[in-house]
């Protein structure tokens, strides 16, 4: 290329030019678990972290009502204080992240910083599939940004590869293991053959689950986290109270025993899924399932064999096939790792212009859909049944007959002795894809013979191929 006579090439940055970049400053609201986990690994990890956000990240003041506590995880390298304001109020803080949890103080707290123009990070998943429209949108309006990696999933970043990673693709359906306690239990019940409140001892004492573990067991913490992803991945707004949520305490020994013995495993799933058949029949916008149960997955799967407290996730999209995202659910520092990617992101994009950055929720926020969220009477899949019977001829036919009636395929017919008493047999039956409400129609029929005589167990199965 011809230069300029007498013109001199640009002067290129100084080696030390980032070293001397203004450091970010954090301020971080409670230092518990998640929290002390973050400011460790940042400290920890100091010089890698600011060759990739290209300036010092630094965590200047913590807030938590334990002080003494704070202090001597800190020590001399933050302010600790008892009053979260104060950090809100200090104009030197450029980022909050919010770590107390739960819907109340924490929602107040994070809408006052975004109004004082903070950039906010958050682990709170209950919060935002709750109140995430609501935060969003001041956000939006404030021009902060609100990022949330670690609501989902532990150190596994799902949120950044639904987000951004799989972009290009139209999102099919998307499937997690993303409550660790419970599938540490289901594991549990699995190969030790253990009831369920033996295993969620089991878990208790390895300190997998709380004391009081509802939020857990029941799925309602799996419910939140699939809300997010659904929300991200069909880019509809947050709708937490339209999910369908069942939990695992009422799962038995038996069914897990034959689910293996069909060749399945069960697991505790987040599902969401796109459903453009309804699209088709109606020439409408079609609708989306938000689902959270106990789940057969073929054995061969390989979200089956994800073992222990670990969480994996399966996102099907229409370019790249299936993908699979798979590691620590929960934790200090697996979860501070999400943490700090986001305050890495914030360092790298804050000064961008609010319309340049990638949107909360993947789509532009013009552009969010208003397609349903279907009630799970109109859910498609398959399903696990085990009916207690009486041994007698003719009581299969009866069943049989009944599904028949209702449109329902077999697929498999498995019959076992039954360890509820004499001239008793246990009936396990798989079906092919229907739809619930008609499941639930036919499952009323035939608990109503006299045949039949235990409450029937119905379990939904997902092929995921």
């Amino acid at each position: 290329m011809n230069k300029t006579p007498g013109a001199s090439a640009p002067t290129p940055p100084a080696p030390n030019e980032q070293a001397v970049a203004t450091p970010i400053q954090v301020g971080l609201l409670g230092i518990g678990t998640v929290g002390s986990g973050t400011f460790k690994v940042l400290q920890r990890n100091q010089a890698e972290i600011r060759r990739r956000a290209g300036r010092e990240i630094r965590i200047a003041m913590v807030a938590d009502l334990d002080t003494q506590r704070a202090q001597a995880i800190v020590g001399d390298r933050a302010e600790v204080v008892a009053d979260a304001r104060a950090v809100i109020a200090n104009p030197a803080i450029d980022i909050v992240v919010e770590l107390i949890g739960g819907y109340g103080i924490a929602r107040t707290l994070m809408l006052e910083a975004i109004a004082a123009g903070k950039h906010v990070v958050t682990a709170n998943k209950a919060l935002l599939a709750v109140h995430g429209g609501e935060i969003f949108a001041a956000a939006r309006a404030r021009g902060v940004i609100v990022a949330f990696e670690a609501a989902v999933a532990g150190g596994i970043p799902i949120i950044k590869a639904l987000r951004e990673g799989l972009t290009a693709n139209r999102i099919e359906w998307v499937a997690g293991i993303i409550n660790g306690t419970t599938n540490f239990i289901l594991s549990e019940m699995r190969a030790k053959g253990l009831d369920f409140a033996a295993a969620l001892a089991a878990a208790q004492a390895h300190g997998y689950a709380e004391a009081d573990p509802t939020f857990d067991i029941e799925g309602i913490d799996a419910a939140h986290k699939a809300t997010i992803m659904s929300a991200i991945a069909f880019g509809i707004p947050m709708q937490f109270d339209k999910a369908y949520v069942e939990g695992i305490s009422a799962l038995q020994a038996a069914d897990i025993r034959y689910a293996e013995q069909l060749g399945y495993r069960i697991k505790l799933l987040g599902i969401t899924r796109r459903r453009d058949d309804l699209a088709r029949a109606a020439g409408e916008g079609g609708g989306i399932e938000l689902r959270v149960h106990p789940t057969l997955v073929p054995g061969q799967r390989l979200i089956a064999n994800v073992e222990g407290a670990m969480n994996a996730v399966v996102v099907h999209g229409d370019a790249v096939g299936t993908t699979l995202y798979y590691g620590k659910g929960a934790g200090s520092e697996p979860t501070a790792s999400a943490v700090i990617a986001d305050l890495v992101d914030i360092a790298r994009l804050a000064s961008a212009e609010a319309h340049h950055r990638v949107p909360h929720l993947a789509f532009q926020p013009g552009a969010l859909a208003s397609t349903p969220v279907l009630p799970v009477a109109d859910v498609v899949t398959s399903f696990y049944l085990r009916l207690v019977v009486v041994d007698e001829a003719g009581v299969l036919a009866r069943i049989t007959g009944i599904l028949a009636e209702a449109d329902i395929s077999i697929d498999a017919v498995l019959q076992r002795e039954s360890a509820e008493g004499e001239n008793q047999t246990d009936l396990i039956i798989l079906t092919h894809e229907t739809v619930e409400g008609r499941m639930t129609r036919a499952l009323a029929q035939m608990q109503a013979l006299p045949t039949v005589l235990a409450p029937i167990v119905r379990i939904r199965k997902e092929e995921l191929s």
